[in-house]
């Protein structure tokens, strides 16, 4: 299959099943991404923080980031594209049909139950790139190998977050912590 037509018809199924945002369509989007071949492992780490720490929905990013890779610019306008155009779709068929639909109960059920789902894709998706990340761990069986460097990182950023809300009685902007964890990361792996 022609890799623009695989780019768009990929992101355009994440795009379509995805529920809770772009935080939830991660695990989707990886899953695909190593199913295909298109990333390693740390491809796909490096891709969600730079698609965290760039302006925009971190699907749209991603998506964008990973047609970029595969297709250049063409690539990464069509995975754009199909990864938007479900939510278009969905949402102009909402508004001018269905206005009324979240009223129904049956609609409020499937949504309360799909909630946990998404809660747990996102926490699995979390301790699956902290392995990754901190252990070096990729799959069940790796030989672990501990990477002290961005335990620190992470340990200063969460101290510097629990003193800022301590302090100022609210979370810190997530700008500033990123604004803090890139010379940390600079300073830890030796680009400085």
């Amino acid at each position: 299959m022609n890799i623009f037509l695989q780019l768009f018809l990929t992101f355009f199924e994440i795009g379509l099943v995805s529920f809770g945002g772009g935080y939830g369509m991660i695990p989707l989007i990886r899953e695909k991404c190593l199913t295909l071949g298109w990333l390693a492992e740390s491809e796909i780490i490096n891709f969600i923080a730079v698609s965290e720490s760039t302006p925009g929905p971190i699907a749209v990013n991603m998506a964008t980031f990973v047609g970029s890779s595969q297709g250049g610019f063409l690539g990464a306008l069509l995975a754009t594209i199909g990864v938007v155009l479900p939510a278009f779709i969905i949402m102009l068929i909402i508004v001018t049909v269905l206005k009324n639909v979240f009223k129904l109960l049956g609609v409020k059920w499937a949504i309360n139950g799909i909630k946990p789902v998404i809660i747990g894709m996102v926490i699995a998706t979390s301790i699956t790139i902290m392995l990754s990340v901190a252990f070096g761990m990729t799959k069940i069986g790796d030989a672990v190998q501990f990477d002290y460097k961005s335990v620190v990182i992470f340990a200063i950023i969460a101290i510097i977050s629990l003193l800022y809300k301590k302090l100022f009685k609210k979370a810190p902007s997530p700008i500033l912590l990123i604004l803090i964890s890139a010379p940390l990361g600079l300073i830890f792996y030796g680009l400085l």
